[in-house]
């Protein structure tokens, strides 16, 4: 079933590998015999269906769960049920994605205006006069 992420981006099953395995916490006698874990891998630079840059941006985000070869690696065993980690792991992949798509606002330098900088420098004179009149009393 192919992971819809937004109205016009679609995951397809080929990008995505789920790999079952043995995890860890509670559940009892239950957790050594069933292969509740998850590890779902997409693999995202082969994708087609987001573009170059929304890659990059995937790649900045996923961090350590990036591999070498382009692909994200999530491992989900917070629930007892298999097919509830996989839904996690299929959600987490989903947000994931979606936050890659947003472009991050350009950066626009500003200056400080001239009347900001005066202001500034007459405060530190004030300041300083201030701080000058604090000096010991002379002989009188």
């Amino acid at each position: 079933m192919p992971l819809r992420v937004t109205d016009t981006i679609t995951i397809e099953d080929w990008e995505i590998t789920e790999h079952f395995v043995r995890a860890s916490g509670p559940g009892g006698q239950n957790v050594n015999k069933v292969n509740t874990a998850v590890e779902l891998r997409f693999e995202a630079a082969r994708s087609p269906a987001l573009s170059d840059a929304v890659k990059g941006r995937l790649r900045r985000i996923a961090g350590r769960r990036w591999t070498k070869d382009g692909a994200v690696i999530l491992q989900v065993s917070e629930e007892r049920s298999q097919a509830r980690n996989r839904e996690i792991a299929r959600e987490r992949l989903a947000e994931l994605v979606r936050r890659a798509l947003v472009a991050p606002k350009k950066r626009r330098p500003t200056r400080v205006s001239l009347n900001q900088k005066r202001k500034r420098v007459e405060a530190k004179k004030r300041r300083g006069e201030v701080k000058a009149l604090r000096g010991s009393v002379g002989e009188e």
